[in-house]
């Protein structure tokens, strides 16, 4: 077996995702190869890892627009006025707040983990910045909605706020409030908070 570092990766996002550790010689040993050769390949461990975390990212995005395309077909807006892209970033939180994998590697490493997701100059959040990017940019072409700062910057607070409720219990010891950041997104993409029924 000769894995490439694409093969390698996503390995180790099934072993997060099956919330099992990723030590780097069980890993190696695991695909047949040295731990020199795992370096050689995808850096070092916190490397790895933020590839993989990244990995898994990418894969519940597109997966969360693809249930939005089976249910709704290509329209910008579903029947209760709900924007695509903030269906599609709600079903893409839900998704990662309910993977037990993911929860138990933020338990187990919770320094190392907030630190690989949130790093400005890391793996993952550049990354998840660009695709949201990409995301939002689909419903202003479609002429879903008009944003008042360029995506760049609506797409940084848009991830900055998603991790500071995704990540609540690790950053600040709160439940994470799903409901409340969809609320606050959507007044962020949306300029407007929606009326709740009592």
């Amino acid at each position: 077996m000769n894995p490439s570092a694409e093969d390698i990766v996503r390995a180790a996002a099934r072993w997060i995702d099956r919330g099992v550790r990723v030590d780097t010689s069980a890993f190696a040993q695991d695909l047949g190869i040295s731990r020199s050769t795992l370096f050689r390949r995808v850096g070092n461990r916190e490397d790895l890892l933020g590839d993989a975390l990244y990995y898994l990212s990418e894969r519940t995005l597109t997966a969360a627009a693809r249930t939005w395309e089976r249910e709704e077909g290509d329209v910008v807006r579903n029947a209760a006025g709900e924007l695509r892209c903030l269906a599609i970033m709600r079903e893409y939180r839900s998704v990662l707040a309910a993977s037990a994998g993911f929860r138990r590697f933020l338990d187990d490493e919770p320094v190392l983990a907030i630190r690989l997701l949130t790093d400005p100059h890391g793996r993952v959040q550049p990354r998840v910045i660009a695709a949201h990017v990409e995301l939002l940019r689909r419903d202003v072409d479609a002429g879903g909605f008009e944003p008042s700062v360029g995506l760049d910057s609506l797409c940084y607070a848009i991830v900055r706020l998603g991790e500071a409720f995704l990540y609540s219990d690790v950053l600040a010891s709160r439940t994470p409030d799903l409901d409340a950041a969809s609320t606050l997104l959507g007044a962020l993409v949306e300029g407007r908070v929606p009326s709740k029924t009592l």
